[in-house]
């Protein structure tokens, strides 16, 4: 079997200055069929620079980057290659004067989806992104929410077989959150690959398989999500007490599988690392209940995506 038919996309070395500014900085990438690849980094990271070149709006300055082994050639039109595009940016385009039927016709006919097939294709995303009964209602009349599912009927209309979204979800109330993170889950049970950044790094955790962490053109983590969590998340354990919060304190320093904590006076509340396991945890709790600590909530969990981030710029920058 040809190993580069089962990876979606491959970067070599890719770098994209603008002037004396080093953007995206030889990076090496490489994104399965099939992914969810989540890109997180601080603002001016390079998340939207790089997802512009794999969509081919933007012209690497140095590298290369290849879809399904296919090599994206420099300064051509790699016609068949944007064909298994979809690409939604951050401010894509609205012609609120038309319908959402005319909107969608219109791109369509761009790809050059013929009849029957357009219309057939028109209301299969129609169906799938929820707006069939707004086909007749004008762009401009659409929640901002119908309005980012309508983007996103645009960029499947063609079926491409990549998807690339920046920011799809910044500006949406919650309940829109969750059913554009839906959208994407069927899309990827349909057996696209997609790409996705995001600063609202809970959704990502919901929806990714893997994960890239940029920081100043440079990806800094490149790995699936569980063998993230399994590098780098540490566990916690949040105390919840009754009782005041210098006894539990003084019990907490007696246990060598404790690290650090934070506290919350008005909660009572202290959350800590620990490093021990399940036998120790179980020990820590006897300990607290012995030394008559009032204890009303005692909570193991692993370290969410978000303070995996933190704590990883937080370390690039230290060192």
């Amino acid at each position: 079997m040809d190993m580069s038919s089962e990876i979606a996309v491959r970067t070599q070395g890719l770098t994209k200055r603008f002037g004396r500014h080093v953007a995206v900085n030889e990076l090496d990438l490489e994104i399965k069929s099939g992914e969810v690849f989540g890109l997180i980094g601080p603002n001016g990271a390079g998340k939207t620079t790089l997802i512009r070149m794999l969509a081919t709006a933007e012209q690497p300055t140095l590298g290369d980057i290849y879809f399904r082994g296919q090599l994206l050639e420099r300064n051509q039109t790699n016609a068949d290659l944007k064909r298994l595009i979809g690409y939604l940016p951050d401010d894509f385009p609205l012609y609120e004067d038309l319908t959402v039927w005319e909107y969608l016709n219109y791109f369509a006919r761009l790809y050059q989806l013929r009849q029957p097939r357009r219309r057939q294709r028109l209301l299969d995303v129609l169906e799938l992104v929820q707006l069939t009964h707004k086909r007749r209602s004008s762009v401009a009349s659409l929640s901002r929410g119908m309005k980012q599912r309508l983007g996103l009927a645009r960029t499947i209309i063609h079926e491409p077989i990549l998807l690339l979204l920046d920011e799809p979800v910044s500006g949406l109330d919650p309940l829109a959150r969750v059913q554009f993170r839906e959208l994407i889950t069927v899309l990827r049970e349909a057996g696209m690959t997609i790409v996705i950044s995001s600063h609202i790094l809970s959704d990502l955790a919901e929806l990714c398989t893997s994960v890239g962490i940029m920081e100043l053109g440079f990806l800094v983590e490149n790995t699936s999500l569980q063998q993230l969590y399994q590098d780098l998340s540490q566990q916690q354990i949040q105390i919840s007490t009754l009782g005041d919060l210098p006894s539990l304190e003084l019990e907490l320093r007696r246990c060598p599988h404790i690290e650090e904590w934070q506290v919350n006076p008005d909660m009572r509340q202290v959350k800590a690392r620990f490093s021990g396991g399940q036998q120790e945890a179980a020990e820590l709790l006897r300990s607290l209940l012995a030394a008559h600590i009032p204890i009303y909530n005692f909570q193991c969990q692993q370290e969410d995506l978000e303070t995996i981030f933190l704590d990883k710029l937080d370390h690039k920058q230290v060192s």
